[in-house]
């Protein structure tokens, strides 16, 4: 079934926009080491920013609007990329053509999926910085669109950027509450394979989590992802 990225959009950021709302900006982000949760949120919405202005106008450099100093001001700023980002994504043509990173032109379509799943991400490092991680509940086809993406798009991107070298070895990921076929990344030997509930594949696949699997361990900390 399709997903419906507009309502997911606006679900998702709404949800982290809550968050902001009641976080702690000056904790830790375990995730992201060398930030708080104020640069993480900084962060997200220099990304609103950017893929807005990307859309509106086919341009991809653009020099986002810094967070405020008084952290107390912080989920008014973020609150209101959010609903520009919103308010531009939903009322484009998704089949509208855009430049998006990784492939040159695309659509603006593209740009809400990537937004959505961004937000699912980071809302998974904001609970994580309030000792809340086990509120991140995604279901699991969203997951697996991460996951996916991953494959698809920031890994290739990783390699091609010459950030990493090709994987010593294949991981072949299957979602255990799903029944999409598994997606395998790199094309080497030995293949380690990786059984998990889709939010758990999109965890280690983002490196928010370390498999119990040495072996699957150590492809995964080579980096799929920046």
């Amino acid at each position: 079934m399709p997903h419906d990225w507009n309502r997911l959009l606006q679900t998702t950021t709404e949800r982290l926009a809550g968050l902001v709302d009641d976080a702690d900006p000056a904790a830790p982000v375990p995730g992201c080491p060398d930030w708080c949760a104020a640069d993480l949120v900084e962060h997200v919405g220099g990304v609103y920013q950017w893929a807005a202005h990307v859309v509106r106008t086919g341009d991809p450099e653009v020099h986002p609007v810094p967070a405020p100093t008084d952290l107390g001001e912080l989920p008014v700023w973020f609150r209101g990329h959010v609903e520009e980002l919103v308010r531009v994504l939903t009322g484009t043509d998704p089949d509208q053509e855009t430049w998006t990173f990784g492939r040159g032109r695309g659509t603006a379509g593209w740009w809400t999926r990537r937004q959505t799943l961004e937000t699912t991400l980071h809302t998974f490092d904001l609970l994580d910085s309030q000792g809340r991680a086990g509120e991140w509940d995604v279901p699991a086809p969203l997951a697996w669109e991460a996951v996916r993406e991953v494959v698809t798009l920031f890994y290739p991107r990783q390699l091609r950027m010459g950030r990493i070298d090709p994987l010593p070895g294949t991981l072949l990921l299957t979602p255990t509450d799903l029944d999409d076929e598994p997606v395998a990344v790199g094309d080497g030997r030995p293949v380690v394979e990786l059984n998990a509930p889709a939010g758990e594949l999109a965890l280690l696949a983002y490196r928010r989590r370390t498999s119990d699997d040495p072996a699957a361990a150590a492809l995964l900390a080579l980096g799929l992802t920046p």
